[in-house]
Formats: C-alpha cells, structure tokens, sequence
C-alpha cells in the first residue's frame, strides 16, 4: 500500500467532515419553532450533515460533525447558551447513533427507517431523562433562576422536551429519507473510493 495515499484518504476524510460540520452549523442557525410548542423549543436540520458522516464513513465521523457544529456554534454566538449547546450535541449524538449502527450493520433502505425511528426514541426518551436530572437544573443554575421544582420539571418533559424532541426525529428522518435514496449511489462510490484508497 501507497502510505502516501492513505494519508492522501485521510486528508479528504478530514476534509469533508470539515464542511459537513461547516454546513450543519449553518444549518443550526436556519432555526424554527414548532406551533404548540413553547417558543424557545426550535428545530432545524443540522443532525442531516452529521447523518450523511456517519453512513458516509463510521458513527464516529457523525459524533466530530456534530462536536464540530457545536463547536463553531458556540464560538459564532460568543457562548451566549453553553447549556444548550452541550444539549444540542447530546440529542444530536443520541439520534444519529442508532441510525448509523443499524445501516452499518444491514447497510440498506430498511434498516436505515428502522434506525431513524429507533434514533427518534432514543433521542425523545434520553434528553427527557438528560433534561430532568441535568439540563433544566443547570439552566436554572446558568440564568440564575429559582430551582424548578421536581412538578415543574416534569410537566415542561411531557409538555414540551419529550413531544419537540419525538416530533424533530419524525421530521428530520422524513426530510432524510428521500434525500438518503437520492444520494445513495454518490454515498456508495465515495465509500468505495476511501476505503479503497485507504
């Protein structure tokens, strides 16, 4: 093997998760709230770079989109909401992981639904758990409000967190889905190059 073409596969590797997390912080700030929901709850489709990373490549190469996207959200806003950044990085990581390990593991259309859906409840159920115990309390710590109260807590889960989150798996993974079919031959040739490159 070439070592200089494996370094060369590296290099587009690094490359490409590069502006994958460039584009996903884009995509990150094109927020929007859901109606129903309180206002500060916003979607967007920041998790469909971090997707295509880890189909592309590894769960992993998904992990450094979305610690990438943070990361440069973080630093363009000044590190105005680190809590909810962390938060972010951590539903992003809870959605995006099963859906990765399933299509690797079954690599087609099927399991990738299977994955998206699994990635939706993982996501909805864990950040419900994540924002009991941990986010909501260092919010309150974080804005210098009063601490909720264990009522409170779970009333903004079942009202808010867990429904916002359950509903942007539904509908990042529906936007996804279609998009995934299309780009399928290009994801096969660019895993088929790297590896071989590798």
């Amino acid at each position: 093997m070439n070592p200089y073409t494996g370094q060369s596969s590296k290099l587009i590797k690094l490359i490409i998760l590069a502006l994958f997390g460039s584009i996903s912080m884009v995509l990150m700030l094109l927020n929007f709230p859901l109606p129903m929901l309180p206002q500060y709850l916003k979607i967007d489709f920041s998790e469909i770079p971090a997707l295509i990373a880890a189909i592309l490549f590894t769960p992993v190469a998904g992990i450094i989109v979305e610690g990438l996207k943070n990361t440069l959200y973080l630093i363009y806003t000044g590190a105005a909401d680190p809590v909810g950044v962390v938060a972010n990085f951590t539903a992003g990581v809870l959605f995006i992981l099963p859906v990765a390990m399933l299509y690797h593991r079954f690599k087609n259309t099927k399991s990738l639904v299977s994955g998206l859906i699994t990635g939706s409840i993982v996501m909805a159920v864990g950040m419900s758990v994540l924002n009991y115990f941990l986010v909501l309390p260092a919010y309150s710590w974080f804005m210098g409000w009063e601490t909720m109260s264990a009522q409170v807590k779970w009333v903004t889960i079942v009202a808010a967190i867990l429904p916002f989150n359950a509903l942007k798996g539904i509908i990042v993974g529906a936007l996804f889905v279609p998009l995934f079919i299309k780009l399928k031959p290009w994801i096969e040739q660019k895993r088929m190059n790297t590896s071989s490159a590798a």
